[in-house]
């Protein structure tokens, strides 16, 4: 007889572990059945055990299956011992294409089942009461422990494959263990996630106790256990946080269609709206860029650009290759090649550091991509005061002589009025010459602001030139 206050003690702390009461009672009945059979049993035999919750006490009885000559085969006389797999369970070894030995402790024929029960049929079972017993050795205890064990390590594992394997694909928290071979191991709770080398974002360091969230992408059954594959590394972790920072993308208005990640250093994610009234950019950008702000903060200040998905092509392999303007993009379908030409101050941020803005646009678009540079005409704005037009020129050129050519009007006509301003824009360049109402010839100086200025004025120029034409003649 066991004590009942004992067994409800057990069961109630083992619920608290997610294992419920009848998985614990069937690991009870098991491991008294097998202490029996250890203690009083033979070799072979089939013993079942029922604990009675109610009195304490345990019943055992035998089991035999009911075969015939086409389910079993009968042994030679001078055939050797069965062969058995572990002495715990007495699993006979039977070689491949075989029929089992029979075995009078475990099997009943046919014939001899129909005098204890009529009704008795071909792979049935005969039950057979045993006698009962309280005492048991050292031995037999000791291997019902290991049965208890045994069964309640298959149950916590059973537990935690149906709690986390609902949360496969899902964003975790929990706390750090310990950095073991490069290896991060993380404490959620009931089991342990394993965050591997590759799988953790470059520069970041974790310190034991600190709290961490991670993507959950595998859970493995080893036999040690239950193994959770984290990843912070991983392109669906930074989905996942912009699902929980944007509710358009949980409601469906939003849908990702495309997401290119170096992890650590830069993202780009291709998004498209399918609600009309909805900024697919804007809402991941959030008011003030808090949203996006959040998910680069878990990221540790990766950078993410954001691109509108759309169903051009060249528009699309345009727009993955933002911040930088391109020009054109010409696409060779049979090659899957795209040639994208950007003007010479664009090159760089086109291509970006170490190649990356091409490469991820490259990901992201799925075409290779081919960068192409053109020395493109430049747009340069002269203001005067009489209006303003506007000159293209090559590389600024034409500039510096359409500015003389003004200087040399404002010389031959007398102005009495404030200065006058010309202004030249080449890219981002302006060129600003700048007349006094006595202007002489000096440089131009490109980028910068020049003057020209003399201390007489054009009418005593005017004046003194008459007089020196008077006293030669």
């Amino acid at each position: 007889m066991l004590d009942l206050k004992t067994i409800h003690s057990v069961l109630g702390e083992f619920e608290d572990r997610g294992i419920s009461r009848e998985t614990m009672t069937e690991a009870i009945e098991s491991a008294m059945a097998t202490a029996y059979k250890k203690e009083y049993g033979k070799r072979g035999q089939v013993v079942r055990a029922m604990l009675d919750m109610n009195s304490g006490t345990v019943n055992f009885e035998q089991i035999k299956t009911i075969v015939d000559d086409t389910m079993v085969r009968f042994p030679l006389p001078d055939e050797e011992a069965p062969v058995y797999q572990d002495n715990l369970h007495d699993n006979e070894v039977t070689p491949e294409g075989e029929l089992p030995r029979f075995d009078a402790e475990k099997h009943i024929l046919l014939e001899d089942a129909k005098r204890i029960k009529r009704d008795a049929t071909l792979g049935g079972e005969l039950i057979f009461p045993l006698e009962p017993q309280d005492d048991f050795g050292r031995i037999a205890a000791q291997t019902a422990k290991q049965v208890v064990i045994q069964k309640i390590r298959e149950a916590e594992k059973l537990s935690i494959l149906d709690e986390f394997g609902h949360k496969k694909g899902e964003i975790v928290s929990g706390i750090v263990q310990r950095m073991e071979r490069g290896a991060l191991f993380v404490d959620l709770g009931r089991a342990t996630g394993i965050i591997p080398y590759e799988e953790q974002i470059p520069g970041e360091r974790f310190r034991p106790g600190e709290r961490i969230r991670a993507y959950l992408y595998n859970v493995d059954e080893g036999f040690r256990g239950v193994y959770l594959r984290l990843s912070r590394a991983h392109p669906k972790f930074l989905i996942k946080l912009f699902e929980g920072e944007v509710p358009e993308l949980t409601s469906g208005s939003l849908e990702i269609k495309g997401l290119a990640r170096e992890a650590g250093s830069r993202t780009k994610i291709a998004i498209t709206s399918l609600d009309p009234h909805v900024d697919p950019v804007g809402a991941l950008v959030g008011q003030r860029g808090v949203r996006v702000s959040t998910v680069m903060g878990e990221l540790g200040g990766e950078r993410i650009d954001i691109i509108e998905w759309s169903e051009d092509q060249s528009n699309y392999i345009k727009e993955s290759l933002s911040p930088a303007s391109v020009v054109s993009v010409e696409l060779d379908e049979e090659n899957h090649r795209a040639t994208v030409t950007v003007s010479e101050d664009q090159q760089s941020l086109a291509i970006g550091r170490g190649g990356q803005n091409v490469r991820l646009a490259a990901k992201l678009t799925g075409w290779n991509i081919d960068i192409a540079s053109v020395a493109g005409e430049h747009v340069l704005e002269v203001g005067t005061s009489e209006g303003a037009s506007v000159t293209r020129v090559e590389e600024g050129k034409a500039a510096i002589v359409e500015a003389e050519k003004a200087l040399e009007a404002a010389e031959e006509a007398e102005v009495s009025s404030p200065s006058k301003e010309i202004g030249l824009t080449d890219g981002e360049t302006d060129v600003i010459i700048t007349t006094d109402e006595d202007p002489t010839p000096g440089t131009l100086g490109v980028g910068e602001e020049t003057e020209f200025t003399d201390n007489g004025s054009v009418s005593d120029a005017a004046e003194a030139r008459d007089e020196s034409e008077a006293s030669n003649a």
